[in-house]
C-alpha cells in the first residue's frame, strides 16, 4: 500500500497519475485535506483519506495500513518542519515502512533559505528510525514559465539569478522520479539529487521566449531587495515575494545547479528541455 501526501498538488497529482499506470488503483492511497473537494481533483479509483498536515489528529488514521509513504513537501514555507514533524511521528506510530521525502537540491549545502526546513525534516526522518530516501529535487522549470505573461506585457523578464546556472526539469520529470523510487525496493538510505540534464541563465531563458513568440524580452537582473519589492508591488503576499527573491539569490550562487544527470538516469530518458516547458506554457 502506498500513500502520497498533498495528493491534490501540482506534483501530487502528476505522481498519481504516472503510479496508476504502473500499479492497480487498489495499492494507492491519497492523502489529501479535504476529500469532498479532492474527488474533483483525482481519479475516482483512487482511495482518498483525510490527512491534513496542521491536524495532527487526522495523520495517523490516514497512514493506517500503509507501507510505504511518498512525503511530498508541503507547500507553506514557514510551516514545513513542523508539519512535516507531525507526518514523520503518526508515520512512525502507524508502522509505516519507507518514506521517501522531496527535499531540495543539495539541501545541506545549500545556500537557499528554502533548505533550512528542508535539512530540518531530513533529520527528523533520519531519528524516526523508518527507512527513507530522500529526492532532492532541483527547481521546476514551471516556476519561471509562470512569469512568461507578465514578461511578454512589460517586454521583460525580471529576476535576481545572475548569470546563475538553473538545471532545472519539468514536474512530470521529477512526478516519475518519485513513482521509480516509491515502488521499487531497496531504496532505503539513497539519496538522490535530481535537476535537469542542461542548465540556462534567465538571460538565455528569455531569449528563448523571444524566439518563440517573437517579442522582445530582455532579462532584467535586479537586487533580491528590488526583485521582492517589485514582486510584492505585482500583488504577490510578502512570504511568497522574499522566498523567491532569496531563491533567485541562492541560483546566483550557484543552489539551482547540478551537472550529474541522476535525474534522467533515474526516470530513463531526457528530461525536459526548457524550451518545451515554454512551448508548452505558450499553448495553455
Amino acid at each position: 500500500m502506498i500513500a502520497i501526501s498533498g495528493a491534490t498538488g501540482q506534483l501530487g497529482r502528476k505522481v498519481i497519475h504516472q503510479l496508476l499506470k504502473e500499479n492497480t488503483a487498489g495499492d494507492i492511497i491519497a492523502l489529501v485535506r479535504q476529500p469532498s473537494v479532492a474527488a474533483e481533483k483525482l481519479p475516482r479509483e483512487v482511495t482518498l483519506r483525510e490527512a491534513d498536515y496542521n491536524r495532527p489528529e487526522t495523520l495517523l488514521p490516514a497512514l493506517q495500513g500503509v507501507e510505504k509513504l511518498l512525503l511530498i513537501s508541503s507547500s507553506e514555507v514557514g510551516q514545513r518542519e513542523a508539519q512535516h514533524a507531525a507526518v514523520i511521528e503518526a508515520a512512525v506510530k502507524a508502522g509505516v515502512k519507507f518514506i521517501a521525502y522531496t527535499s531540495l537540491l543539495h539541501a545541506d549545502t545549500s545556500p537557499l533559505g528554502l533548505a533550512a526546513e528542508h535539512r530540518a525534516t531530513e533529520a527528523r526522518l533520519a531519528d524516526s528510525g523508518i527507512g527513507y530516501a530522500l529526492l532532492r529535487n532541483g527547481w521546476y522549470t514551471e516556476n519561471y514559465a509562470a512569469s512568461i505573461a507578465p514578461a511578454l506585457t512589460h517586454h521583460a523578464f525580471i529576476g535576481a539569478a545572475g548569470d546563475g546556472k538553473i538545471a532545472s526539469a519539468s514536474r512530470q520529470d521529477y512526478a516519475e522520479a518519485a513513482v521509480r523510487v516509491i515502488t521499487a525496493d531497496d531504496q532505503a538510505g539513497k539519496i538522490y539529487e535530481l535537476a535537469g540534464d542542461s542548465a540556462y541563465t534567465l538571460a538565455q531563458f528569455s531569449a528563448e521566449i523571444t524566439r518563440q513568440t517573437g517579442e522582445k524580452v530582455d532579462y532584467v537582473n535586479l537586487s533580491p531587495t528590488a526583485f521582492a519589492d517589485a514582486l510584492k508591488q505585482a500583488g504577490l503576499p510578502s512570504p511568497l515575494a522574499e522566498m523567491l527573491a532569496d531563491s533567485d539569490a541562492g541560483a546566483a550562487a550557484g543552489g539551482l545547479y547540478d551537472s550529474g544527470k541522476t535525474l534522467s538516469h533515474l526516470i530513463g530518458r531526457p528530461t525536459t528541455p526548457f524550451a518545451h516547458t515554454i512551448t508548452e506554457s505558450l499553448t495553455v
